[in-house]
């Protein structure tokens, strides 16, 4: 891990770096760090269950709530813990580029996963990939395929998706694949920073050592009510 780049990154955790409160508090989370009502769907990738990667990213975890600090985050259930292959529709975000392009922006949340859910169904085989852990940051990890041939399978993946589901993210193309462990609820104060440095860069070092490929489930269409819980609804097909 550059430790330059990490420290760099740390800083946009820092009370000092934002006059504005997280992006997603008070409609994904609260203050206390409930979760709130935000129905959607989404393609994840789950941890495999029983896996030396579910003990290490639970070690990881575990880490983080030990940290003064874990009052100010609002942690995911580790039964909840999963890599976004690629984003579906939510409740807050229905606006162009965020919705397919063939249905109204008023649709309500149910219809969209029944209408997105018959589309993934006649979804053909995408390539078999592999995950790496890139860097730990305070909401969890960033990773990316293991080779470059798995970068290009992930691409081929979310190209698919983008044509099936009827959008691209403005993101689409420099989209950075990770698994959230937990939400910023309040910022860090410049104390905080060089412990945190030192605890990531212990963590991601353990699960490149533990995991350097991620044990993780076939891409799956899946519905949420909120960040608890990601139910699967459709396994998609991989092949080789």
């Amino acid at each position: 891990m550059d430790q330059t780049s990490l420290a760099a990154r740390l800083q946009t955790y820092a009370r000092k770096s934002n006059a504005a409160p997280p992006r997603h508090f008070g409609t994904r989370y609260d203050a206390s760090g409930t979760f709130l009502p935000e129905p959607g769907n989404t393609v994840v990738c789950h941890l495999m269950p029983g896996t030396e990667t579910e003990r290490a990213l639970a070690d990881a975890r575990q880490r983080y709530l030990d940290m003064p600090e874990a009052r100010q985050l609002a942690f995911t259930p580790l039964s909840s813990l999963h890599m976004t292959l690629f984003q579906g529709i939510i409740e807050y975000r229905r606006t162009e580029g965020y919705w397919p392009v063939d249905v109204p922006l008023e649709t309500p949340i149910e219809d969209m996963t029944a209408i997105l859910a018959q589309r993934v169904a006649g979804f053909s085989p995408g390539p078999a990939f592999q995950m790496k852990v890139v860097e730990a940051l305070p909401t969890g990890l960033t990773l990316e395929g293991a080779t470059e041939a798995d970068r290009r399978a992930l691409m081929d993946w979310r190209n698919r998706l983008a044509d099936l589901f009827g959008y691209r993210h403005p993101d689409h193309d420099t989209y950075v694949f990770h698994i959230t462990f937990a939400y910023v609820t309040d910022w860090f104060d410049e104390e905080a920073l060089a412990r945190w440095h030192a605890m990531l860069d212990e963590v991601a070092k353990d699960i490149q050592r533990r995991a350097p490929v991620l044990e993780l489930k076939p891409p799956t269409f899946c519905s949420f009510e909120d960040m608890n819980h990601f139910e699967e609804l459709i396994v998609l097909p991989v092949s080789g």
